[in-house]
């Protein structure tokens, strides 16, 4: 069954649903994790290095960690998959190196980017939404199999210039953000928590269920759902 909705943007997740999130945990994460003491040790001095830090410290009560000290609660919380800010900051700062240097690139499923450009072509802005950091997304976009992807979208969210993902204010925020009304916004994720945080904010929002995701099984509550992007027919609204 194909989905149609009228919206003026589309707002994506990655995670289990642009991408695969086995790719993010099996090869971004490991990456990260070989780099951290380096970035620490050597990279102190960058201002959003030493914000991050400075946050790791005040998250766990402990103004005056050392690297060491800093880069155990990074791996714990890397062990634990916590969406916490300042892991995605260092993440991103390290996948964006990585990217640049060709040492990674992006995965997309093979029906997305047809579709995000199919959308792009008709009028719909794109914006992305994810736990991880915009210096994250931005270089994922930039960095695909199939070249630059960046100037299909409109603008870029994450969990420090927008909010938790699973709190409805977060999405009225975007939506205040990018000047778009909450029922010409379309937010499509794997996770049934963000569908109704973004429900809750007044947005459609449809479920993509992929084989093999963490959350295929249990599904996506009451939301409307797709296994693929080629599933959801999405044209601009003339309003």
């Amino acid at each position: 069954m194909t989905l149609r909705h009228t919206v003026d943007a589309v707002v994506l997740d990655i995670e289990g649903t642009t991408s695969a999130t086995g790719f993010v945990v099996d090869v971004l994460y490991p990456y990260a994790r070989s780099r951290f003491a380096a970035l620490l040790s050597e990279r102190s001095g960058d201002p959003e290095v030493a914000r991050a830090v400075a946050q790791v410290r005040e998250a766990i009560g402990e103004p005056e960690a050392d690297a060491v000290r800093v880069e155990k609660a990074l791996n714990a919380w890397l062990d634990e998959d916590r969406k916490a800010t300042p892991l995605k900051i260092l993440q991103g700062v390290i996948w964006s190196e990585g990217f640049a240097r060709g040492d990674l690139v992006s995965h997309f499923y093979d029906d997305v980017i047809p579709e995000l450009r199919a959308w792009h072509s008709s009028g719909v802005r794109l914006y992305v939404y994810s736990s991880g950091s915009v210096a994250a997304q931005r270089s994922w976009f930039t960095h695909s199999p199939e070249g630059d992807l960046t100037s299909l979208l409109s603008g870029l969210y994450d969990t420090e210039n927008a909010g938790p993902k699973q709190e409805a204010e977060s999405y009225r925020r975007i939506a205040g953000a990018t000047g778009i009304e909450p029922a010409k916004l379309l937010f499509l994720s794997d996770r049934p928590g963000e569908l109704d945080a973004a429900r809750a904010a007044g947005w459609h929002a449809v479920g993509i269920r992929r084989p093999g995701e963490p959350y295929f099984e249990q599904g996506v509550g009451d939301h409307a759902a797709a296994g693929t992007f080629d599933e959801i027919t999405v044209s601009r609204s003339t309003s």
